[in-house]
């Protein structure tokens, strides 16, 4: 889903600019532009923005893509959720009855849209995991 690069939380007005600078306009551009760590690495040079920031908005991009959770989007995330992983790993029924205890009945997405959502966690995870850090091994 495109949405202004200002949606995402925790983005700075200075982040914004920077990655409009580079060309970035909206969270799909943001998501394809940095969802390599590599990319990130690249982008995080260009802009500034640290590698974990950029790693942490790319996150809450693919969340946007899951088709009908964007409503719900701060709520998930105030459960821990913060990733394609993250919604991946859960159990449809259990997520589903935090879901209703945060929400109450009235309003709260059904069980049958949180299986569709964590169906769509497996296909929609393009983010590539960032490597550890390797040692280079001093020579004396």
């Amino acid at each position: 889903m495109y949405r202004t690069l200002e949606y995402l939380n925790g983005i700075s007005e200075s982040d914004v600019q920077r990655l409009r600078a580079v060309g970035i306009r909206h969270t799909n551009q943001l998501l394809h532009r940095a969802s390599l760590d590599i990319d990130r690495k690249r982008l995080s040079k260009k802009t500034g923005i640290t590698k974990e920031r950029l790693l942490e908005f790319v996150h809450q991009c693919t969340l946007l893509e899951v088709s009908g959770m964007d409503r719900w989007i701060p709520l998930v995330r105030r459960l821990g959720i913060h990733s394609m992983q993250d919604l991946r790993a859960q159990d449809a029924n259990t997520l589903h009855a935090e879901l209703l205890e945060a929400i109450g009945l009235a309003g709260a997405p059904g069980v049958t849209d949180v299986q569709y959502w964590i169906s769509q966690a497996t296909a929609l995870d393009i983010v590539e995991s960032p490597e550890p850090e390797r040692e280079i091994p001093v020579i004396k």
